[in-house]
C-alpha cells in the first residue's frame, strides 16, 4: 500500500498555503478567462480549491490526484458534480482531446524526470486541438535582488521540509531549467508567459 505523504496535512493545507497560491490562481484565470461549459482538468488537483473557481464560472470540472486525503477534501468542497479521480497522471483515464484547459499548478517539480515527461504527454493527448495547457511552477531565475532572494529562501525551506525525495525532485527540476525545458522538449507553443515572485515562479499558457 502506497504511503500518502499528505495524510497529516490535507485538512490544514489550504490554511498554510492559500495566501501564497491565491495570487497565482488569479493570474492564471486572467491569462485564459473561464467560460461556461468549458471542460477543465486539474492535474494534481489537491484540495480542489483551484477547480472551485472554475466550477463557480460554470465550467465542467475534473481532477486527478495520487493523495486520497487531498481528494477527500476536494470531494467535500466540490460536491458530486466534480469528476475527481484517484490515480496516476502519467496514465490518465480520460479520452483523447477531451479538455479545453488542463492545469498543472506547482505539481511538476514534485515528480521524477520520467514521470514529468509522461504527464506532459498525457496532457497533450487529452487536450483538445484548440485547447490550452496552463503550467504554474517554480522558475530557475534569474532571481531579483532582495524580494526574489527572500522568496527563494522561503521556497527552499518549504521544499526541504517536504522530505528528501520531494527536495531531490525539486532540485532536479530547477537544474533542468524547469518548465522551459519541458515546453521545448515536448514542442508546446507559448501563448503567454508571466514571471512573478522576484523570478521564482512562472506561469505559461500553452497551445499544442
Amino acid at each position: 500500500m502506497k504511503v500518502d505523504p499528505y495524510k497529516n496535512i490535507a485538512k490544514f493545507y489550504d490554511r498554510l498555503f492559500e495566501p501564497l497560491n491565491r495570487g497565482l490562481r488569479a493570474l492564471g484565470m486572467k491569462m485564459l478567462p473561464p467560460e461556461e461549459g468549458m471542460q477543465i482538468l486539474d492535474v494534481g488537483c489537491g484540495t480542489g480549491i483551484h477547480l472551485q473557481l472554475y466550477q463557480r464560472a460554470g465550467c465542467i470540472i475534473s481532477g486527478i490526484d495520487l493523495s486520497p486525503s487531498m481528494l477527500l477534501v476536494a470531494r467535500n468542497r466540490l460536491g458530486d458534480s466534480a469528476n475527481l479521480c484517484l490515480g496516476d497522471a502519467s496514465k490518465m483515464p480520460y479520452q483523447d482531446k477531451r479538455f479545453d484547459l488542463i492545469i498543472m499548478s506547482t505539481v511538476l517539480h514534485e515528480m521524477p524526470p520520467g514521470v514529468r515527461d509522461a504527464v506532459i504527454d498525457e496532457s497533450k493527448r487529452t487536450c483538445k486541438q484548440d485547447g490550452r495547457i496552463l503550467l504554474i511552477d517554480f522558475h530557475p531565475g534569474p532571481i531579483q535582488p532582495l524580494k526574489g532572494w527572500i522568496n527563494k529562501t522561503i521556497i527552499l525551506m518549504a521544499e526541504i521540509a517536504a522530505g528528501r525525495k520531494h527536495f531531490k525532485n525539486y532540485r532536479d527540476f530547477i537544474n533542468r531549467q524547469g518548465l522551459a525545458s519541458l515546453i521545448s522538449t515536448h514542442r508546446l507553443l507559448v501563448v503567454q508567459e508571466k514571471i512573478v515572485a522576484g523570478g521564482n515562479v512562472v506561469l505559461y499558457l500553452l497551445s499544442l
